[in-house]
């Protein structure tokens, strides 16, 4: 009651008693003292000490709290039941709170304190009404705005994951915890912070819609700061340093120095040929490395695993020479040849010229792949320079070597067409071993502008061996000898002074071409192409010709059509003047020469229609 908290001893007055009794009816006992009208009971009212009003003002202001609406208090649990817990908050009354708003306080007991909002001085019932859940939410964003305005290190505890990031309780505030913000390096699992209790840093506040971000990033990365300093300032080249797999790309992997990021390209990582760099590590493992470089400012770190270790031509034992054996395995294949791993980080080349022993030069793909196990025989070994050739063809022997007893001059084989060039066919004649066709030793009679005329790649064709160079390795071949040559037969039949019946083919600029048969093309100079009534031959017209000209040597055969009756004429004069020459022995008559003239004449006209 008023007057048990107040404990003023006043005197057993009527006017002392009027003013207890209205102290203990009133709300609030110091908005009562400061409003009583004193003056209304000094009449016959024995006065009270001064000093005793004053204490119990004093009492008054320090006992009792004033219960603004919404304001925020401390109070102290004096009682607890299975649903409720009563809160005194030096009030009038008590007030009752749910201990559903104590859930996350399980060990609450009587005689603890806690912060309570007053959201009703007296309700209808007179009772007061309290939330503890009001007041940690005004207190807490009391604290988070303060933590953020001073950069403070704030505790909380990993709710659960969401989209993007963690939901973290900060205060009792539901914090938003970006994914980004989790960690300097990419999380992979989030699962992993969940129920943690974590410290963050309160990096933005949205007041309109009540959003808090926090971050733990933040907090390593000024750690990571300092550190990041101390190493900059001590790196140097060749220094070797322990690091974690920070990040593994196609090109790469990025180490994690203690706050300073370094890049270990591919080619730095083994020093066999590798595919991708999770051949050689995976990501958090921890390794050491050597600075192999960095820039002026030492933001650009490059770094080297394979340095750390002694180089593979180093540890190539002297057992391996030239001319010996070895087996490898095919790493690399190139348009010019296969780079063949003899030993770890031991590569030799293969070029594609030393993997056959044929001339006709091919593609590396078609001798082998990627993967092979392959065995040849060491070319070449520089150990200074790092470097080896092979060769396979070299396990076999050289097919040149009895070049002069199989393939002597003269001698008659078969062959496959490998290639084209303008002035031949390459045929193989066995692997190892190609020659040449020219193109005018094809075919005795046709005319080849382009060897794909005659032939076609893979075709089968039987060849003489016309030439045998052994140190140029070099094997001339003929087609058409295989065969007899038809111009020694056309050589009587179509003797100059023949006459053959044949069709205009093609009329040209010079003249025209006869086909007199599959093999046999004579050329008609335009001047013997006129017949007989001045007019010229035309493509397709059949007439007979006279060869004027046959040269084996060269296939040339030159005809004529004009030659046939011009020759006719030439005879006729002859006849004519021998005639006249004997006639003028005689003196013959006017009629005799009119009747010499007439026969003439007829004998013409019958051979013009012949």
């Amino acid at each position: 009651m008023a007057e048990e908290k107040a404990n003023v001893e006043v005197e057993e007055t009527t006017a002392t008693t009027e003013v207890k009794e209205e102290v203990t009816t009133q709300q609030d006992p110091k908005e009562f003292l400061e409003s009583f009208d004193w003056d209304k009971y000094e009449e016959g009212i024995e006065k009270v000490d001064d000093s005793k009003l004053d204490e119990f003002e004093k009492l008054v202001e320090e006992n009792f709290v004033d219960t603004a609406d919404e304001e925020v208090v401390e109070g102290k649990v004096v009682h607890m039941t299975d649903r409720e817990a009563i809160i005194d908050i030096n009030a009038k009354s008590e007030g009752v709170i749910s201990l559903n708003e104590f859930r996350y306080n399980p060990d609450l007991k009587v005689g603890d304190k806690v912060e309570v909002l007053i959201d009703i001085r007296e309700d209808k019932t007179g009772q007061l009404v309290l939330s503890h859940r009001k007041a940690r939410t005004i207190m807490a964003w009391d604290r988070v705005n303060a933590a953020h305005d001073k950069e403070e290190i704030v505790t909380g505890f990993v709710k659960c994951r969401t989209k993007g990031g963690m939901i973290v309780d900060v205060f009792g505030i539901e914090a938003f915890l970006p994914g980004s913000q989790i960690d300097v390096k990419p999380i992979r699992d989030y699962d992993q912070y969940v129920g943690k209790t974590m410290e963050f840093k309160v990096v933005k506040i949205n007041h309109e819609f009540k959003n808090v971000v926090v971050s733990h990033k933040a907090l390593i990365e000024a750690d990571i700061e300092e550190q990041k300093k101390e190493i900059i300032g001590q790196l140097e080249k060749g220094q070797v340093l322990e690091g974690i797999v920070k990040n593994v790309t196609s090109y790469g992997v990025f180490i994690d120095l203690g706050g300073v990021d370094g890049l270990i390209h591919i080619t730095d990582l083994s020093w066999s040929r590798i595919n991708h760099p999770n051949e050689v590590v995976e990501l958090d493992q921890k390794m050491n490395v050597v600075i192999l470089d960095f820039d002026d400012n030492k933001s650009r770190i490059q770094l080297g695993l394979k340095q750390l270790e002694k180089h593979p031509w180093d540890a190539l034992g002297d057992e391996i020479k030239i001319g010996d054996k070895v087996k490898g395995k095919v790493v690399v294949i190139a348009d010019y040849g296969a780079f063949i791993e003899v030993a770890e980080g031991v590569e030799g080349l293969i070029h594609v010229s030393e993997m056959s022993w044929s001339t006709h030069l091919r593609s590396a793909q078609d001798f082998v792949k990627v993967g092979d196990e392959v065995e040849a025989v060491v070319l070449t070994l520089d150990r200074e320079d790092r470097k080896m050739s092979l060769g396979i063809k070299q396990l076999t022997p050289d097919p040149w070597t009895d070049i002069t007893s199989k393939y002597p001059v003269g001698s008659r084989h078969k062959g496959i067409v490998r290639n084209f060039t303008n002035f031949g066919v390459f045929v193989e004649m066995e692997e190892g071993i190609d020659g040449l066709i020219y193109i005018s030793d094809l075919s005795w009679t046709k005319k080849i502008k382009h060897p794909s005329e005659f032939v076609a790649v893979n075709d089968t064709l039987e060849v003489e061996v016309l030439e045998l160079d052994v140190e140029g390795r070099k094997l001339s071949l003929g087609h058409k000898q295989t065969t007899e040559n038809p111009w020694d037969k056309y050589s009587k039949e179509f003797a100059e002074g023949t006459l053959h019946k044949a069709s205009i083919a093609e009329v040209v600029d010079k003249g025209a071409t006869v086909n007199f048969n599959e093999d046999i093309v004579g050329f008609v100079p335009s001047r013997h192409m006129e017949k007989e009534d001045g007019k010229k031959l035309v493509k397709g017209e059949e007439v007979d010709f006279k060869i004027i000209e046959f040269n084996k040597d060269f296939k040339r055969v030159v005809a004529s059509h004009t030659a046939i009756f011009r020759e006719q004429e030439e005879r006729n004069v002859r006849t004519a003047k021998k005639r006249s020459s004997s006639s003028d022995e005689a003196a013959p008559t006017l009629g005799d020469a009119n009747s010499q003239l007439q026969a003439l004449k007829d004998k013409m006209e019958a051979d013009s229609k012949k």
